[in-house]
């Protein structure tokens, strides 16, 4: 069976994933979800990718997941160790050389996230409000829960230009949320197929996919 290496997005906690662990365990695989040192203003990408390869150790047959902020992670690893795929949830799509602070004027995100909130009616200049743009499909208990979780994300690994010169050779696939209010589907939809040549996989969720559809998302991480 496979190993899945689950990355979280920002603040780098590794509950985010804990309603898809035991679902893919129960079906056999092993699963690692590293912390990631998020409050450390030492810490760039690299750092990042050391923490998952310590994590992994001499283990094989590797999907790779990276949700969010985590896909500019991800691939890292993929070019450091052999791995079976590469999952990108709700995912920033990195090209060479791109900074993460750079990202969000260069891939458009910040247009497409602004012209959702006016289709649906809401402020685009209103504060950032995470019950609004993250959690709104998540389930009560679930949200109650994330209240106690570290919310810290030092901006130091947005300024590292993407090391990696191309994309791994692996098989990538992208994961989008229907519902997602930052990185909206028409902007994933477009920027995977800029950046990837490939359509993502769409699930009826927000950006929080393993928060509000764990089960739907370990179906489609493990083709089952």
């Amino acid at each position: 069976m496979a190993t899945y290496v689950l990355i979280p997005g920002a603040t780098g906690d590794s509950w985010y994933w804990h309603r898809v662990v035991p679902l893919l365990r129960a079906r056999g695989h092993d699963v690692i979800a590293p912390d990631l040192p998020a409050s450390d203003d030492s810490a760039g990408l690299d750092a990042y990718a050391d923490v998952i390869e310590r994590a992994i150790g001499d283990r094989r047959e590797l999907v790779i997941v990276g949700q969010s902020m985590g896909a500019l992670t991800a691939p890292i690893v993929c070019a450091r160790r052999t791995c079976e795929r590469l999952v990108l949830v709700a995912p920033m799509i990195p090209e060479p050389g791109e900074t993460g602070h750079a990202w969000w004027s260069r891939s458009g995100q910040t247009d497409a996230e602004r012209a959702m909130a006016i289709a649906e009616g809401r402020d685009p200049d209103a504060p950032f409000d995470p019950l609004v743009m993250f959690l709104h499909d998540v389930p009560q208990a679930v949200v109650a829960g994330s209240a106690s979780r570290p919310h810290a994300q030092s901006s130091r690994p947005f300024e590292d230009p993407w090391p990696l010169a191309s994309w791994p050779e692996v098989e990538t696939q992208v994961i989008a949320g229907t519902r997602d209010r930052l990185f909206p589907i028409e902007f994933v939809r477009r920027l995977a197929k800029e950046r990837l040549g490939i359509a993502p996989i769409e699930i009826d969720a927000g950006h929080l996919i393993a928060l509000a559809q764990p089960e739907a998302l370990v179906a489609r991480l493990t083709g089952s």
